[in-house]
């Protein structure tokens, strides 16, 4: 259940953005207190860059490939090239990591349920 909050729009906000140790670079779209249901990031990275191994404990992320191209690692799945319009689904606890394969940023939005908590971040590196 959502709970009803005075902001129905969250802005973008570019300058927001900041830098991880994951090499990836976060905007935090969407993350409140106010709804434990999801959290949206905006997340990017950079050619040549493949992010940390890690997971995210009792969360499952879900990354909506918006721009770029990208080489996708998720457990023991397959690997498996990601661009535009794709979807990687992460359950919760499975070691993940996603590579930029192209020459522009790669650019993707991270969908949790429940919202992201950064105590349930676990660096894998």
């Amino acid at each position: 259940m959502v709970v009803p909050s005075t902001q129905v729009i969250w802005k973008h906000d570019g300058s927001a953005e900041f830098a991880t140790a994951e090499r990836c670079c976060i905007i935090e779209t969407y993350n409140s207190t106010a709804d434990e249901s999801l959290s949206i990031a905006r997340a990017r990275v950079a050619p040549g860059v493949t992010t940390a191994w890690h997971s995210v404990e009792g969360t499952v992320e879900r990354y909506v490939i918006a721009e770029g191209c990208g080489r996708a690692e998720v457990g023991d799945f397959p690997v498996a090239e990601v661009s535009p319009g794709d979807v990687v689904v992460i359950p919760a606890g499975v070691r993940q990591r996603i590579g930029n394969i192209g020459t522009a940023d790669l650019v993707f939005y991270c969908v949790c349920t429940p919202r992201f908590r950064a105590e349930n971040y676990r660096a894998l590196e």
